[in-house]
């Protein structure tokens, strides 16, 4: 991550003209297939109308990417409330957004509060894309968003910068599995023994892992069989905007 002036952040963020586009979210469930109830629902941000993630993502810029970050802690919050979802929300936080984490939490911990959702069933994962060089500046975030309360997950592990190095500096609640792990994984002998060694790894750890991509119902019993119990992807539900799918939604594996 560049040098940056962390102090300067809160400023950045409390004199920002406010954003100058809408957005909502779309919910996509993540299953427990042992237990045969949603464990959480992930929030996925999308347009104003349910349009796609890029025609809000396009729009962010370093002059709102802190206010950003912050609106849509604060809506993700509001719109699971409003929803009654008893599952855990999983929202993906900007880590270049972020100067000093335990100010820039305040207003996530208001929200929870002013809407009544419990701080201890929010899940923050790091957002797909989004690139950080400081390891241990992450690893800060998410330590500090753990002694909060707040449950922590490294999403797309085994890809790119979230992998073993973060692993080794800060030890999170969940690992999502990189979905290029995923693809396929019934019929490659080479991805079956990489996802079962990470599994073994986070067991080892008390780390939980959630596989996400899943397609098929072959991928879905393949990663069963290997130990696997919180997945996501197409082949249980489709994320619905400005909805929740429960239990009876679900298309179990078994």
């Amino acid at each position: 991550m560049p040098s940056i002036d962390r102090g300067a952040g809160c400023a950045l963020c409390r004199d920002a003209d406010p954003l100058p586009f809408d957005f909502s979210y779309a919910f996509q469930p993540i299953v427990d297939v042992q237990a045969r109830e949603v464990f959480a629902h992930e929030a996925l941000v999308r347009g104003p109308a349910g349009e796609p993630a890029s025609s809000v993502l396009s729009r962010i810029t370093a002059d709102n990417r802190y206010s950003f970050d912050q609106a849509c802690r604060e809506k993700a919050i509001r719109i699971a409330a409003t929803l009654n979802l008893q599952s855990h929300l999983s929202i993906n936080f900007l880590p270049n957004a972020i100067y000093r984490p335990e100010v820039c939490i305040r207003s996530t911990l208001q929200a929870a509060e002013r809407h009544g959702f419990p701080v201890e069933r929010i899940i923050f994962e790091t957002v797909e894309g989004e690139q950080v060089s400081d390891g241990r500046w992450l690893a800060e975030i998410l330590s500090e968003y753990k002694r909060i309360g707040f449950k922590t997950a490294i999403d797309d592990f085994g890809a790119g910068f979230a992998g073993l190095n973060l692993l080794a500096d800060f030890q999170p609640d969940i690992v999502k599995l990189d979905m290029a792990l995923i693809r396929g994984i019934d019929r490659s002998p080479a991805r079956r023994a990489i996802v079962a060694g990470v599994v073994s790894m986070c067991e080892e750890l008390a780390i939980d892992v959630i596989a996400e991509g899943i397609e098929t119902g072959d991928e879905a019993h393949c990663l069963e069989d290997i130990g696997i119990r919180l997945m996501q992807g197409y082949w249980f539900a489709r994320p619905q905007f400005e909805s929740a799918v429960r239990e009876a939604g679900i298309a179990w594996t078994r």
